[in-house]
């Protein structure tokens, strides 16, 4: 038996409207608030990623918990 893993879609940084507007294209498998340590980690090669905006890429010295809220 073996599985077959599909790529995951990851949205960083959307909030608002932005998150409205993307949600119509993609169906996101994990939100992440900030690309962070934690969201890097998350992130698997052949997962897509998807930023809300350039100012996501900053690297953050502290890690955001994103599963406290969902």
């Amino acid at each position: 038996m073996f599985c077959v893993c599909s790529a995951a879609i990851h949205f960083v940084g959307f909030k608002g409207e932005e998150f409205v507007r993307a949600l119509r294209v993609w169906r996101p498998d994990f939100i992440h608030r900030l690309y962070d340590a934690r969201a890097r980690a998350d992130i698997a090669p052949g997962d897509t990623v998807i930023f809300a905006n350039g100012e996501d890429l900053q690297d953050r010295p502290f890690s955001y918990n994103d599963s406290e809220y969902f």
